[in-house]
């Protein structure tokens, strides 16, 4: 360990940030992102570190398994980085808490990332740009472009400035209790944002016919009656528009009786279930290939 007390500068850590943007450059099977994640600690490990041995170990710690969302993977970079910089000034931190850290925030900020970015920037942002496209405008895409990229490094750059500061006040808890108090609020806001997005992810339909009941004439779109050609088409949009059905019956499936309990209720139960099975140790891929083989199975018996 160094004799003086060594620190990491802004531009050591702006250095990072601008490689973490490269983190999925080299994602592989085994391990994710292993790779990206320690090529953007390199300019910091190297500031820490002095020996050829103390790097040599600082970069094998840090190629071990890592996957979450490339863009907030940047606050567990930054927690890493001081803890990083505690151990180099001789705090009591091993290789364990590092990594700690590393799993008990990747797999709960991984949820958040998809409905952040993928769902709600880059569709607002991509609305915006396609109708100034649309009208002719050359700032459609460059807008695009420049503002998508202004959000992502913004948020990138603060959210590692902002694990940074955290990370400072966790290596000073050497009992350990604020660093699982901080994976503890990550897993709940992780669990939280998943859980939002079960009936977005999970489809389940029951399709046994409950009820077929025959509608009063007027309830119904009379399909002799509209005409033919464009004028028929649009006559039928606006009944259907003005609530007419389009057929003479009205069909009720076993999943319109459970829509109309509790939206969703299936994929929630499914999903439980699969937990369930995790926490009984059962293997990710047997569940799947056991989810293929029901669901197959189902569909061909004209259940779902």
């Amino acid at each position: 360990m160094a004799d003086q007390k060594v620190s990491l500068t802004k531009k050591d850590r702006l250095s990072v940030c601008w490689r973490s943007t490269f983190i999925q450059g080299s994602w592989n099977y085994e391990r994710m992102q292993n790779g990206g994640w320690a090529f953007s600690l390199i300019p910091a490990l190297k500031k820490l570190y002095k020996t050829k041995e103390e790097r040599s170990a600082a970069l094998k710690r840090h190629l071990e398994f890592f996957n979450t969302h490339p863009y907030v993977a940047s606050p567990i970079i930054g927690v890493t980085l001081a803890l990083e910089e505690d151990r180099a000034n001789g705090a009591p931190i091993d290789d364990v808490m590092i990594q700690g850290v590393k799993v008990g925030m990747m797999g709960p900020l991984a949820g958040i990332g998809d409905p952040v970015f993928w769902f709600t920037v880059k569709p607002i942002l991509g609305a915006l740009a396609a109708s100034l496209a649309m009208s002719g405008n050359i700032l459609g895409p460059i807008l695009y472009f420049v503002l998508w990229n202004l959000i992502r490094m913004g948020f990138m750059w603060y959210t590692q400035e902002f694990g940074y500061r955290a990370g400072a006040k966790i290596t000073d808890d050497v009992s350990g209790t604020l660093l699982q108090d901080v994976t503890k609020g990550a897993s709940i806001l992780g669990m939280f944002v998943l859980g939002s997005l079960i009936q977005r992810w999970v489809s389940v339909k029951f399709t046994p016919v409950v009820s077929t009941v025959k509608l009063a004439k007027g309830a119904y779109i009379d399909w002799d009656t509209i005409g033919n050609g464009t004028k028929g088409i649009r006559s039928a949009l606006e009944q259907q528009a003005s609530g007419l059905s389009l057929g003479s019956s009205k069909v009720t499936t076993l999943q319109d009786n459970l829509d109309s309990l509790i939206p969703g209720l299936a994929a929630l139960l499914l999903t439980l279930l699969c937990m369930w099975l995790l926490k009984k140790k059962v293997s990710p891929i047997v569940i799947i290939l056991g989810l293929f083989v029901v669901g197959v199975g189902l569909h061909v018996l004209h259940v779902m």
